[in-house]
């Protein structure tokens, strides 16, 4: 399952949502769809379901909505933002 790891705060916005890194300062913003993926992965949902509800909610298809999804997660641990996994 996915989480953010600790001292990373989540407000919604109107235009999707923004996360803060308490650690480093660092504030990043989500759109509307992504801030969609993030509620639900972080909600126990697995990345293919994510993905289908991107395609329900948006004009996307299953491939660019299985991408889309890949790159979010990518661009989350990239910034260091995701809690380890434990297994």
């Amino acid at each position: 399952m996915l989480a953010l790891r600790d001292g990373v705060s989540v407000a919604e916005t109107d235009d999707g949502m923004a996360l803060l890194d308490e650690d480093s300062g660092e504030y990043f913003t989500l759109n509307l769809t992504a801030a969609l993926v993030l509620r639900s992965l972080l909600g126990g949902a697995t990345p293919a379901h994510a993905a289908q509800q991107l395609t329900r909610e948006y004009a996307v298809d299953d491939d660019s909505a299985r991408r889309d999804v890949e790159e979010l997660v990518s661009a989350l641990q990239t910034a260091h933002l995701l809690a380890p996994k434990t297994t």
